[in-house]
């Protein structure tokens, strides 16, 4: 188990680094965008019609991306209070519980960002003449991520080889608090 959970874990890091890079070239890229919307308007009088929906699109995926992110780094919001007021033995099966939704979470976004991205695949945006589906892909994409660091998280958290939040104990172990 443990080579697979390393082989998670580099995979994760990977696909971690990629997604946060992404999302930050995509806030980069709609803050030019919206800096040329602002320029065209005031200075040359002449908005441009794309920049609203152009970084809408990118907005999109820059959120699902930077969330997927959050849950890898356990940056994302959380119960802690109910982890350190629970006795030491439902620690675990709280975090077990919690991880388990997180990644259910996620397979949901993944299966309904795909349905709706399919269902509107034929359609056009009209200003920046791209399929309405992608609007969705985001969705989809980020529900992926999020899903997989989640069940990277459970099962590091089982095998004993990450521990929960906030330091709390292993699964299967048990400490007084």
């Amino acid at each position: 188990m443990h080579a697979f959970t390393a082989l998670l874990t580099r995979l994760g890091a990977k696909l971690s680094l990629f997604a946060l890079f992404t999302a930050g070239a995509g806030l980069v890229l709609m803050t030019v965008m919206v800096a040329w919307g602002v320029f065209g308007r005031y200075v040359l009088n002449d908005t441009p019609i794309w920049v609203e929906a152009g970084s809408l699109f990118l907005m999109s995926w820059f959120i699902l991306l930077g969330a997927a992110v959050g849950v890898r780094e356990s940056d994302h919001l959380g119960f802690e209070v109910g982890l350190i007021m629970s006795p030491p033995p439902m620690r675990a099966a709280l975090v077990l519980i919690g991880e388990g939704l997180v990644c259910a979470f996620g397979l949901a976004m993944l299966v309904y960002g795909t349905q709706l991205a399919m269902g509107t695949w034929s359609d056009r945006m009209p200003i920046i003449g791209i399929s309405r589906g992608w609007d969705y892909v985001p969705i989809a994409a980020g529900g992926a991520l999020i899903a997989l660091f989640a069940l990277e998280k459970l099962l590091l958290f089982v095998t004993g080889e990450e521990q929960a939040p906030l330091g709390f104990v292993h699964f299967g172990e048990s400490q007084e608090a």
